[in-house]
């Protein structure tokens, strides 16, 4: 009996699956660059600055960090980059670039407020003659470079997750986000993630420059180009037909 006894002791319960599965299963991390299983890949030297507080800073005495704390509060920061807009599972829909108030304050108003003076006093003006179908072309010129504008400096570059473990052999390690990147990937200093495809950084559209939103780029410098041309083009005839009908 008392074999028996110490026998039945020694037998151990099952384990409660439900309480081990509990404990094994790992939280799930929900910081700046982690959002529904996604982490891209950003500065590491960027998330320790906001682990010790960066993200409470208003007021650092720069005008951009000013404006981005005024205008981008409720986004959410993944390096340099604003998510305006994102889908469930943490990947951006609209996306603000580092150089985003360049582009808001001087590159738009640049483009509208010349547009705008081209419209009103060279092409819609009586005085001016100018046949109609000259309007039908420039305004669609005009909507295509701020349609274009907009594709580039509101949409995904081309963040990539972070990768800690190699899954290519081509693949190289990058110490300032500290993951693997595909050999076409770089790291943006003012963005501070990895881009697939990294071109360069654009002041004037206030974005990195990357895969999936280069042929938006082409676009825009096509368009932009033509409309600078042709408002130079519209506004020389303006003023040389209204000098020459004034020595008729």
């Amino acid at each position: 009996e008392i074999l028996m006894a110490n026998l039945w002791d020694s037998i151990e319960a099952p384990p409660n699956l439900e309480t081990e599965r509990k404990g094994v299963e790992p939280l799930r991390e929900k910081g700046p660059t982690r959002m529904a299983g996604i982490e891209f890949a950003v500065s590491k030297q960027w998330e320790r600055e906001q682990a010790a507080g960066g993200s409470n800073k208003i007021c650092t005495g720069s005008g951009t960090e000013i404006l981005n704390s005024l205008c981008c509060c409720f986004a959410r920061r993944v390096g340099s980059m604003h998510f305006l807009c994102e889908r469930k599972d943490g990947s951006p829909i609209v996306v603000a670039g580092p150089c985003w108030p360049f582009c808001a304050f001087v590159t738009l108003p640049l483009i509208c407020g010349l547009s705008g003076c081209v419209l009103y006093f060279c092409i819609l003006k009586d005085s001016a003659e100018l046949p109609m179908w000259v309007l039908g072309i420039y305004a669609p010129v005009l909507a295509m470079t701020l349609f274009s504008l907009f594709m580039v400096g509101c949409r995904d570059p081309g963040l990539l997750e972070r990768k800690p473990e190699e899954n290519e052999v081509a693949f190289l390690w990058n110490e300032q986000v500290g993951s693997y990147r595909p050999p076409d990937a770089l790291y943006c200093r003012e963005c501070k993630v990895l881009i697939e495809d990294y071109d360069h950084l654009c002041p004037w559209t206030g974005t990195g420059i990357g895969k999936k939103n280069m042929l938006f780029f082409k676009l825009f410098v096509f368009f932009v180009n033509i409309l600078c041309y042709g408002s130079i083009a519209i506004v020389a005839y303006v003023l040389l037909r209204g000098g020459g009908s004034d020595d008729d």
